[in-house]
């Protein structure tokens, strides 16, 4: 463990400290961003380092930024459905989903992993926008009986091949059942959590939802403390990783003016389910005439990147902008710079040869498959 201060971090009152918040910093948490109105650790020394710890081990990261928006009362089921173009008749007690939020031009708003705790009991587990108050500006004219707050819920993300081998240490046998987007309430010592086989990783992973905030940082000691025969770090989620797993990054990937069939996400969208959800007639008009748009993956030439962009790098073919590189990295495991890039249907094609316009000047690039490792998801979803 490693000591740090938060002397040089000039934080604030107006935003929200995690529960996790002093012990990430007392583990090496060098540098935060604001995600959800929340301070979320960026930065725990080397981002490669980072990467490999994730792969090879299991990292711990406080993502209690991933705020829960709760729907229950009588009509939490038929409210629920009504914000998403998912059909979630089937979804059962137990079971998570990852969902789309919609408007009613088809714009995507959020992507959160929805959790069912009850016949009329939802958490939202949201991406990094105000869905609560979306959600209870909804229900103001839905003329339905919903209760809309936010839990004291805090999430944390133990992700990596030896995740499964630290929650057996913590929990016993009971996790080895624990299928893939799947939930069970469990409690820790009496630290009472939702448990569910979830990450934004694309490795083995759980995550932890703390429901009393006052125990945050006993939670995270516990948890430290049973990885540290399995090689457990504390970390960040790996942006290299995300990547290299197509995972998507609202804000950045999408955002309100992106739907869901530019970015390959058809499957979100049940047209043919008998349900109704905001958005619907929009999305069934972009279905039938076709986006003018996809989200490709992206193979970019020249000299290894050295971090994640942070503008949106212009995207050419023939000299004339065609898209925008939205997530670029480099991946030491395929040693390649590796990108998502939103392109003009025409340039989308599988091995289109394009250009990317970035700081050091014009840069080859070429219309890759994603994602770019692990495609099939052997790695999450193994038993």
């Amino acid at each position: 463990m490693t000591t740090s201060t938060t002397s040089n971090f000039g934080f604030g009152t107006q935003i929200r400290k995690s529960p996790y918040f002093d012990a990430t910093v007392r583990w090496g948490a060098r540098d935060f961003s604001v995600y959800n109105h929340m301070y979320i650790p960026r930065d725990f020394g080397d981002p490669v380092k980072n990467f490999w710890n994730l792969v090879s081990a299991a990292i711990l990261c406080d993502v209690a930024v991933e705020r829960q928006v709760e729907i229950t009362g009588p009509d939490a089921a038929v409210f629920t459905q009504l914000l998403t173009p998912r059909d979630l008749t089937s979804c059962a007690v137990g079971q998570c989903k990852y969902v789309l939020i919609t408007n009613a031009d088809g714009g995507i708003l959020n992507d959160p992993v929805l959790l069912r705790l009850g016949e009329n009991h939802f958490w939202l587990s949201l991406a990094d926008n105000d869905i609560l108050l979306w959600a209870q500006g909804v229900a103001i004219n839905a003329g339905m009986d919903v209760k809309i707050t936010e839990p004291d819920v805090s999430p944390l993300q133990l992700q990596g091949p030896n995740s499964g081998k630290i929650m057996q240490s913590l929990f016993g046998d009971l996790v080895n059942d624990l299928r893939y987007y799947w939930l069970e309430e469990l409690d820790l010592d009496g630290i009472p959590l939702i448990v569910s086989r979830t990450g934004w990783s694309s490795e083995l992973g759980y995550e932890l939802y703390l429901r009393d905030g006052t125990r945050g940082d006993e939670l995270w000691e516990k948890i430290m403390a049973a990885g540290k025969p399995h090689g457990l770090a504390a970390g960040h989620t790996s942006s290299i990783r995300r990547i290299e797993g197509g995972m998507l990054s609202y804000h950045a990937d999408m955002d309100i003016d992106t739907n869901p069939y530019e970015l390959g996400l058809d499957r979100l969208v049940n047209l043919d389910a008998d349900t109704n959800f905001i958005g619907r007639q929009a999305l069934q008009r972009i279905h039938n005439e076709g986006v003018q748009r996809q989200l490709v993956g992206v193979e970019i030439s020249g000299a290894p990147l050295s971090g994640p962009n942070t503008s949106f790098w212009p995207v050419l073919k023939s000299d004339n902008v065609v898209g925008k590189v939205t997530s670029a990295i480099y991946s030491p495991r395929l040693e390649k710079n590796i990108a998502l890039a939103m392109v003009a249907i025409e340039s989308s094609q599988l091995g289109t040869t394009l250009e990317v316009q970035m700081s050091i000047g014009v840069v080859a690039a070429t219309v890759v498959e994603k994602p770019f490792y692990d495609p099939n998801k052997k790695i999450t979803t193994a038993s």
